[in-house]
């Protein structure tokens, strides 16, 4: 019985293991953070269901022959209260659903383009926004403003935070060091603020911060913190801010090396037009609904002090240029000419002029400088020196010269908003020849891995198609089979419509690993229908089809409760710092079961009376066949035989071969 059983389900076993393998393929395609966050879990399933098929084909058979006969269990063949009910409801679907095939295929469908319409409509994102509980808070003055006046600026900003009722705590850093990875100037300042949890709030006397701040007794969500942060900000004159959280920032920075979600990249040769450029692009996106911390990189004029050597007078003094250049850059910028030892410590010795005396003109052309002859010869007689604007930054990508304009997302999906940015730029911005532009950010990630996904999911989908048919031999059943997927696909698009989640890449990964449990579900339930037929001698028809339908009742529903009880802690776990990632996963997987577990009472055993009765036939009669070629290429017995032969026990009659297996009451 037991090895029977296991036959039974071992080929479809293996074939709905390859279909759940095949479809966590394009996972390991996707580029940049998003193939880095989801192919760990793509792995981790994989190596998961693999051991889960061996364990099912090795392990579980050789348990049920020594379990199952002393199970008490055994002995009672009446199914539960709920499997009862269970079966009773679902032969009132086949009922009701036989006679009307067409009809069902067709409310089918139309769920599945309502689900279609629905998805082309919703908001897309690239990543669930983080729940980091901190925020972080990049103040920008304008360049050349002194490090006293942007402490101030940053004070201000500083306690205009705290008086948010949220906000724990803050902290701040103005200006980054020269040899620091983002170096910046003194009117950059970045502030890191801390806010308040549930669980201190629930305790508030416990929580008072050595300021004396003591914790709310309520907090509003993280996104009204952070516009009330933006409306603070804006009553700094003169200083735009960039609104975000850590890891964002981070991500917005490994994406397109902006701490932004949006960027506007302008490509050109001349600074001057590609400023021009950048606020005709600033004005076509201030005011569009979404945008928030809207800015243009700060590349501006400053004065700078130019000294151009005049290579006549240089050589009649006797300087090489490049001798007065490496001497001014020592002058300017320092030189280490020697080293101070303290101990274990050591010092670089640096010569350079002093910071007062390198913005005087005077004080420059008066430098002395010695010529290879002994000569004090000054500055001014070998070199022009004058003040002029120049850029505050020189920013070149892959050899060009280019221009940022910035901005992140709130109240609106990404998606939208950067298509809404890229229409009002193409209506209201005209390029130049020689100048370009590109959008990057989470938009541009998004996009890419969505594409990558649908184009190898496509893929996916014929190779499935082709293994399900060389499994069936029969493209209906095959086709069935993958039926599956868009039942999956209505309850997927109605959990993220109910829990309000937005389209993203982790809701599309969740729907890849629901379309392998649908499509096993539907191989082990056509298997089912065949081995009735194979095995059991039954014809094609209801009494077939209701059977093996109602056999397949505790299976498909105890599938579905032990995935979906696995991903219940994370769907109550909606907000919480790191579950942003699984629970769109968890919403999309638990919605198409619920529906593919539904409509699998009635549609499959429905759609298999209506269209599979020509391939069954066939199929029977070609195992009819087989069987016919083995029976003749069978040796033949001899006419006599010795007195001592014994007939082997691969000869015996059918009657004797369908004796029922031994119960453990038998044994």
């Amino acid at each position: 019985m037991v090895f029977d059983a296991t036959s039974e389900v071992r080929g479809p076993i293996v074939i709905g293991t390859t279909i759940v393998l095949l479809v966590f393929i394009p996972l390991f395609a996707l580029p940049g953070l998003a193939g880095r966050l989801f192919q760990p879990l793509a792995i981790a399933y994989i190596v998961s269901i693999l051991a889960s098929m061996v364990v099912s084909l090795t392990v579980t058979p050789v348990m049920a022959f020594y379990l199952l006969p002393r199970m008490k269990r055994m002995e009672h063949t009446k199914d539960s209260f709920i499997l009862r009910w269970c079966k009773s409801l679902a032969l009132r679907c086949y009922n009701l659903t036989f006679p009307r095939p067409l009809v069902v295929l067709s409310i089918c469908a139309v769920l599945v383009v309502a689900a279609g319409i629905r998805v082309a409509t919703m908001g897309s994102e690239f990543l669930p926004s983080f729940n980091e509980g901190t925020a972080t808070v990049n103040v920008m003055a304008n360049p050349g403003i002194s490090l006293i006046e942007s402490d101030r600026l940053g004070t201000r900003a500083e306690l205009l935070i705290l008086s948010i009722p949220e906000v724990k705590s803050t902290g701040r850093r103005t200006g980054r060091a020269e040899q620091d990875e983002h170096a910046e100037g003194v009117h950059y300042s970045e502030i890191d603020v801390d806010f308040w949890t549930h669980e201190e709030i629930r305790q508030p006397e416990e929580h008072i911060t050595y300021t004396g701040r003591q914790a709310p007794s309520a907090l509003r969500p993280r996104q009204v913190v952070l516009a009330e942060i933006r409306k603070k900000l804006a009553e700094l004159p003169g200083v735009s801010s960039n609104v975000g959280q850590p890891i964002s920032h981070r991500i917005d920075h490994l994406e397109s090396g902006v701490r932004a979600a949006i960027v506007v990249k302008v490509f050109g040769p001349d600074l001057r037009e590609l400023r021009r450029l950048a606020q005709q692009i600033r004005g076509a996106m201030d005011g569009l609904q979404g945008v928030v911390d809207l800015q243009v990189e700060q590349q501006v004029l400053i004065p700078q002090v130019r000294i151009r050597v005049n290579a006549d007078n240089a050589a009649r003094y006797g300087f090489r240029v490049g001798d007065l250049i490496e001497t001014l850059e020592t002058a300017m910028n320092g030189a280490i000419v020697s080293h101070v030892i303290d101990g274990i410590k050591q010092f670089g010795l640096v010569v350079m002029l002093d910071e007062r005396w390198r913005g005087q003109l005077d004080v420059l052309g008066n430098l002395r400088l010695i010529s290879p002859s002994g000569a004090v010869v000054l500055l001014s007689d070998v070199a022009d020196i004058s003040e002029v604007p120049g850029p505050n930054q020189v920013v070149r990508e892959n050899t060009q010269r280019r221009i940022v304009i910035s901005c992140n997302v709130q109240g609106r999906d990404l998606g939208s908003t950067a298509t809404a940015i890229r229409k009002s730029i193409d209506m209201d911005v005209v390029f130049p020849e020689g100048y370009s532009l590109r959008l990057e950010g989470q938009f541009e990630s998004q996009q890419q891995a969505t594409r990558i996904m649908v184009v190898l999911g496509l893929l996916s989908l014929f190779v499935m198609f082709g293994i399900l048919y060389s499994h069936f031999s029969s493209g209906v059943m095959a086709v069935q089979v993958m039926l599956n997927i868009p039942e999956a696909f209505i309850g997927s698009v109605l959990a993220l419509w109910l829990s309000g989640e937005q389209f993203s890449v982790a809701s599309l990964v969740g729907f890849i690993s629901l379309c392998g449990i649908s499509s096993r579900n539907g191989v082990l339930m056509i298997s089912h229908y065949l081995h009735l037929m194979r095995e059991e001698g039954m014809e094609f028809g209801k009494e077939m089809i209701i059977r093996g339908s109602q056999e397949r009742v505790a299976p498909v529903i105890m599938t579905a409760l032990t995935t979906g009880l696995g991903l219940i802690p994370l769907t109550l776990a909606a907000g919480q710092p790191g579950k942003e990632i699984l629970y769109p996963v968890a919403v999309v997987v638990i919605g198409g079961l619920i529906t593919t577990t539904i409509l699998d009472f009635f549609v499959a055993p429905t759609v298999f009376l209506k269209f599979a009765r020509k391939a069954s036939a066939r199929l029977m009669n070609k195992d009819k066949a087989q069987d016919l070629l083995s029976d003749t290429a069978a040796p033949a017995i001899p006419q006599s035989l010795p007195d001592s032969y014994t007939q082997p026990p691969a000869t015996q009659t059918n009657e004797s071969s369908q004796e029922p297996p031994l119960t453990g009451d038998d044994e």
